[in-house]
Formats: C-alpha cells, sequence, structure tokens
C-alpha cells in the first residue's frame, strides 16, 4: 500500500485504491485487471486497533480477509476460563478466514485477533469462489494455501505429542526467525514482539516454565532480549 492510501481512512479509500491494494497481495499478483476490478468494487477495507476481534468462533463464516498491514493472530478461546491456544500470528499480506469456503457449519471455529493496530481487506466468500472458479491461479493459490495450514497444524500436533517443552519453544523460535527475522550482526532478530504469555498459548505450556526457559537460553548465550523481540544469537543451534 502506498503512503497515500495509507493516510487515507479505511472508509474514504476508492475501488481504484482497492484494486491497488489487491494487486500488491500475493493473491491477487497475478490476476486480470476485470477480476481485480470486480472484487475491488465488492471489498471492504477494515482498520482494527490492536487486542480488537475480527471475528469470534460461532460467527457466520461468510466471507475471508487480507492483511494489508498489521498481524492478526488465530486462536481458540476455551468459553468457560477463557484461556487461550494461540494457533498462529500471520504477518502482512496473508489470507485468512478461508473456512469460509468450505466449512460445512457456516460458522467460525476459531477467533481472530489484531495483534497490532491492523489494516484488513474484507472479502465476502461468494466474490471469492466466483474469482476461483475464473482464475485458475486463484483456485490454485487458495489450495496450496489450505494445504500449507493443514501442514503447519499436523506439524503443530507432531511437536505436542514427540517433543517436551524446550524442544517445542525452540521449534517456535526457528520457526518464527524464518518467518520474522532480520538478520543482525549478532544474530537474527525475530521481529514481532513477543510477550512470555504469547509463547506460552503457541507452545502449549505456562508464562512461568517459558520465562525459565527463555533465561536459561539467555545465560547460555543463545538469545538476547532486545526491546520486547527475541534475538537469536546462535540461530543454528536450535
Amino acid at each position: 500500500m502506498n503512503a497515500l492510501q495509507e493516510q487515507k481512512r479505511a472508509r474514504d479509500l476508492t475501488p481504484e485504491d482497492r484494486a491497488e491494494i489487491i494487486r500488491q497481495l500475493e493473491f491477487g499478483s497475478t490476476l486480470d485487471d476485470a477480476l481485480v476490478s470486480e472484487m475491488a468494487r465488492n471489498s471492504v477495507v477494515l482498520d482494527f486497533r490492536r487486542r480488537r476481534f475480527v471475528y469470534r468462533a460461532g460467527e457466520p463464516a461468510d466471507c475471508l480477509y487480507a492483511i494489508i498491514h498489521g498481524r492478526i493472530k488465530l486462536c481458540r478461546i476455551e468459553p468457560d476460563t477463557t484461556r487461550e491456544a494461540v494457533i498462529d500470528i500471520l504477518p502482512e499480506g496473508s489470507l485468512f478466514g478461508e473456512s469460509a469456503l468450505y466449512s460445512s457449519a457456516g460458522q467460525r471455529a476459531n477467533s481472530a485477533i489484531a495483534y497490532e493496530n491492523s489494516r484488513l481487506l474484507r472479502i465476502q466468500a461468494g466474490d471469492f469462489k466466483r474469482g476461483m472458479a475464473e482464475d485458475d491461479r486463484l483456485h490454485d493459490y487458495t489450495f496450496r494455501l489450505i494445504g500449507q495450514r493443514l501442514d503447519h497444524a499436523e506439524r503443530r500436533l507432531a511437536d505436542f505429542a514427540l517433543n517436551a517443552i524446550p524442544a517445542r519453544l525452540d521449534s517456535l523460535l526457528a520457526d518464527f526467525s524464518m518467518r520474522y527475522g532480520v538478520s543482525e550482526p549478532e544474530g537474527v532478530l525475530i521481529d514481532i514482539p513477543l510477550p512470555h504469555r504469547e509463547i506460552a498459548s503457541i507452545v502449549g505450556s505456562t508464562r512461568e516454565s517459558v520465562t525459565v526457559r527463555l533465561n536459561a537460553m539467555r545465560r547460555e548465550g543463545t538469545i538476547a532480549f532486545v526491546k520486547r523481540r527475541i534475538l537469536l544469537k546462535r540461530p543454528a543451534s536450535l
């Protein structure tokens, strides 16, 4: 998104602005102009402040979202205790809410929350399905995305079944270093704030256990803490 579009309020963006946004997103970069224009006419741009729900489990699954900027947390929340299991934290450019394309119940199984202030493009499921039918590249992209999400879920399940907390934490840091890592002279900086509570929700542990393990890794010289971010000083050791 260019600087002028960033300065505009979401409701002031024109169909032409939305078309340009779609072209800059991964799924839209190969689409023809007619399909992009059609999606742009029917889509909506929305702003969400940090910690606001984009949708909650149980709500209708009738649209997809693309992250124009910001990050979105996918999670499941236990109704009685409000305990949270983090499924993933998605970066800018990601498409999510794809269950709207295949959910037999027509409801969200997970919740989506703005991990930081975020701007999203909302596309109705019917419009996206028509685009998939018209363009094989969008069809193939979507099925690859669903396959990648399934593979990610299966790897997480195997990690939980086979590995103890230290190994799960190592796996998470290695994964996030590839997705969010920025090369620094001292190592690789995971350029996303990761409170210990969030890490614990991802690896299925407690905040206290995660804090103990991370402090041990810091003393070993494997990591350092830099402004609420984690610097991997020896990423090859994970």
